[in-house]
């Protein structure tokens, strides 16, 4: 069957396309600028004139305080491959963020391949030198100029010929690398009920891009400027919320009309484009407030996003927040703050009770410590009798908000990472309990994080590598540069990723290795370095492991690798059984001695040929070198010769011969 038409296609695109826009905004749209508001401190909305209006932030509060300890797992080893291609920290940090605020943190991962374009220029080249630089198909000549210069035909005639060239060229060098990008929130679409991202059919991220942009990228700029006008997205409220404190809410068009924007949705779908009956998964690029205009339209191996969310709800692509645990608990606990400060206030500086006509109202409204309150009558001005303040009642109020955050979220001051022998009436023990008890919520955030986006995320930068690097690469690994070809592996071995587990549970890792170290030790001293149980290379290896817990990268410093040492031991071992049998048999050793001989001597030979060699190509290379200076020496006395005949003949207009012999 005939494939889906262009027209068609886009009418698919644009219809998943405005009805995810209608389930984000109605479904997440809302509670994200809540978020937002929540986290920034802004006015809950029941407010009341002349009372305390204060607003805690136990929102911003919780995520700023997960958010060192997720980084600390997710960056403080050194157990990965170091890319410098992206800056992993602040994707990483942006990304957790965003999840543990709005409920979800996408990232997008692709291969940019880019091409450098630079001018170069060259002065006084010949035409085979020309010729060489043009074998370079990245090289392309902008202009040319010659340089002429005289010479005297046979008939001694002064012509002018071209004898080099000046270029300007310009070079493009092409190169590629995996690329990651933070998406925010709301430029993330997918379809309605999708489980996860395998199971959804349509997946976008909407964007906008200058024309500029997209003409750089080889599209029609009539075309593009068709569909100019970014309006949805730029006036959400998330957006002017995200910047709401560097700029208005005035929009001005550039005057540039190159860099006026163009709404743009990169989808993956799948789809029946071919008609077969099966859907694909396809890639398509348009641009229009509604994906109007196809760009784009290409079969994908895989999904360029990930996504991550801090609490999984079955079923569900999109799950709770830290924001969802705690925005109740923000709303009670500044009222309850709002409600302790009025008492306060109320105790401070009581209402006062004044006879009407009885008291100069001026004297009564002025602050000035010490003041006179001038009254015709005594008792005119007496305080209002009020109900005594709140503060012992609202005071466990606000204890009890602070137990239900840390039983929902597993924040504490346990988990803020309190020292246990700070405490004097707890033994460090039971602290250090309380520690792992409080942590065990981060961990699992980190878990949850991990196996999720953050797996998905390696395993699309493997498959792009795989996919596009077609040659080998060094990175650092460990501290240790390594070459990595992708051509050589499989892209679709399985990626395990590996979560830390705090500090404190290095300390405890550290506290155990020592003791198997110590028992190792005795093991090698009672039994000896040959034993069924363990080498030395094993002892090695806890040595270093202890180090590099400790923080200590380069261990080679300290302790040589396991690879090293049974080396050592299986050189010694060799030269030990070679001693043994040259000792047993003595023809052996006397054949041996004269093998090392021979050696030696054919060793020395040979480093003599080679000075011998050495010297006598030094020796070739003075000698053409006087010989040159000697025929361009030569060459000067024959031009004076000729500069001064041609002179004579100026004056005497005679017939002189300008051709001197040469050898």
């Amino acid at each position: 069957m005939a494939e889906m038409s262009e027209e068609q296609l886009a009418s698919i695109i644009s219809s998943e396309i405005t009805d995810s826009i209608n389930h984000f905004d109605s479904e997440y749209s809302a509670d994200r600028l809540r978020a937002m508001d929540m986290y920034l401190g802004q006015p809950i909305g029941n407010e009341i004139e002349g009372r305390s209006q204060v607003v805690l932030t136990e929102v911003a509060d919780c995520v700023d305080q997960i958010m060192p300890s997720l980084m600390r797992i997710f960056t403080a080893s050194d157990k990965y491959v170091r890319y410098s291609d992206n800056d992993g920290y602040k994707i990483f940090y942006q990304w957790f963020k965003d999840a543990l605020l709005f409920r979800v943190g996408i990232v997008k991962f692709y291969y940019d391949e880019t091409v450098l374009v630079q001018e170069e220029e060259y002065e006084n080249l010949t035409e085979d030198e020309i010729t060489l630089l043009l074998q370079n198909p990245d090289i392309e000549i902008v202009s040319r100029e010659e340089n002429f210069g005289e010479e005297f035909t046979s008939q001694n005639e002064v012509v002018e010929v071209v004898q080099s060239y000046n270029l300007k060229v310009k070079v493009s060098k092409k190169s590629g690398k995996v690329k990651i990008d933070n998406v925010p929130p709301e430029e993330f679409l997918i379809n309605k009920k999708a489980k996860s991202l395998e199971d959804a059919y349509f997946i976008a991220h909407r964007t906008s891009m200058t024309v500029s942009d997209l003409v750089s990228l080889g599209y029609d700029r009539d075309m593009i400027e068709q569909y100019v006008g970014y309006e949805d997205l730029d006036r959400e409220e998330e957006v002017s919320k995200r910047f709401g404190d560097l700029e208005n809410n005035n929009q001005t068009e550039p005057a540039d009309p190159s860099q006026k924007q163009v709404p743009v949705f990169d989808c993956v779908i799948k789809t029946d484009f071919d008609q077969d009956g099966i859907s694909e998964l396809r890639r398509v690029l348009a641009i229009g407030s509604s994906g109007d205009k196809i760009l784009e339209n290409e079969l994908t191996t895989y999904l360029p996003f990930a996504v991550v969310t801090p609490i999984i709800m079955p079923h569900r692509l999109i799950g709770r927040s830290i924001y969802d645990l705690t925005e109740d608990l923000q709303v009670i606990k500044s009222t309850l703050m709002r409600q302790y400060l009025d008492s306060t206030y109320l105790s401070v500086m009581p209402k006062i009770v004044a006879v009407e006509g009885q008291v100069n109202l001026d004297d009564l409204m002025s602050s000035t410590a010490g003041s006179v309150i001038r009254t015709r009558s005594a008792g005119a001005v007496q305080p209002l009798n009020s109900s005594a303040g709140v503060g012992r009642e609202i005071q466990p109020l606000l204890e009890y908000v602070d137990d239900i955050k840390e039983n929902r979220t597993g924040m504490s001051k346990a988990s803020m990472g309190l020292d246990a022998n700070a405490l004097q009436s707890s033994t460090a023990s039971a602290v250090s309990a309380t520690v792992q008890g409080a942590q065990q919520k981060i961990e699992s955030y980190a878990r949850t994080i991990a196996e999720t986006g953050v797996k998905d995320l390696f395993k699309g930068i493997l498959h792009l590598v795989t996919l596009h690097q077609q040659s080998a690469r060094v990175v650092r690994l460990r501290n240790e540069f390594v070459s990595i070809d992708p051509r050589e592996g499989d892209s679709e071995f399985d990626v395990h990723v590996n979560v830390g587990l705090g500090t404190a549970d290095d300390q405890q890792k550290i506290a155990f290795l020592t003791n198997i170290a110590s028992k190792q030790e005795q093991i090698l001293q009672t039994l000896g370095a040959e034993n069924d149980i363990l080498d030395i290379s094993k002892y090695t290896k806890t040595l270093r492991e202890i180090a590099e817990i400790g923080g200590f990268k380069d261990t080679d410093s300290y302790f040589n690798s396991p690879r090293e040492v049974r080396a050592k031991i299986e050189e010694r071992k060799a030269q030990a059984q070679a001693q043994a049998q040259t000792q047993e048999n003595p023809a052996l050793t006397l054949e041996l001695q004269k093998l090392q001989a021979d050696i030696q001597a054919k060793q020395v030979k040979l480093e003599a040929d080679i000075q011998l060699a050495r010297e006598k190509m030094l020796a070739d290379i003075e000698l053409k070198k006087e010989e040159l200076l000697a025929d361009l020496e030569l060459r000067k006395l024959e031009l004076e010769g000729e500069e001064r005949l041609r002179v004579v003949k100026s004056v005497t207009d005679g017939q002189i011969s300008t051709n001197l012999p040469r050898n």
